[in-house]
């Protein structure tokens, strides 16, 4: 019977540990499923609309890479609990469009996965909650300490950047954030 016991505890260990992965994963691609529900209704309204009643953040843009056929939704702020539901908008930095540089955030295990599949040069539309659109061009990729991303916010330029940790395959988290940055290159469409 002891020989049994050891297999059936390792089965029941393996069966909760990818429960919990495959809990995480299901949870982000429903999220944004609302998300852009809610995304959609706030462009047809003009109001931000909250995915669902207990939301603290509700959606403001739409990033897509189309040569990869990446697009998430992203959220107003960058807590930990937005986070956990979409990218989110880096607090005191500018929308896109606007002067200076957006910054948006996001997990590397789900929402900015595809980052690592994001050439320079390849163009990143935003879309802003108000219907608004803007291309961007990545530029540049770098790896920084989370404390020195080398993001200028004082810059006269129209800026985008997107960060999320690194490595892409970690288990944990690291101090380490891969940043891609791009400029402006056009807006409408």
């Amino acid at each position: 019977m002891p020989r049994l016991v050891h297999p059936l505890i390792l089965a029941l260990v393996g069966a909760i540990l990818f429960g919990d992965g495959a809990y995480i994963h299901a949870k982000a691609w429903l999220a944004q499923v609302l998300l852009e529900r809610a995304f959609t209704k706030s462009i047809a309204s003009g109001q931000p609309t909250k995915p669902w009643s207990w939301a603290d953040t509700w959606p403001v843009a739409r990033i897509e890479v189309k040569r990869i056929g990446a697009s998430a939704i992203v959220l107003a702020g960058s807590s930990g609990q937005a986070l956990a539901f979409g990218p989110g908008h880096v607090e005191e930095t500018v929308d896109a469009g606007e002067r200076g540089v957006a910054v948006y955030a996001a997990h590397r295990d789900t929402h900015f996965r595809f980052l690592q599949d994001v050439a320079v040069g390849d163009e990143i539309e935003v879309t802003r909650g108000d219907g608004k659109h803007f291309h961007y061009r990545a530029d540049a990729s770098a790896v920084v300490r989370f404390d020195a991303s080398g993001i200028d916010p004082n810059t006269q330029g129209y800026e985008l950047v997107l960060s999320t940790c690194w490595p892409f395959d970690a288990l944990t988290s690291g101090p380490d954030r891969y940043i891609l940055h791009a400029t402006l290159i056009g807006t409408g469409g």
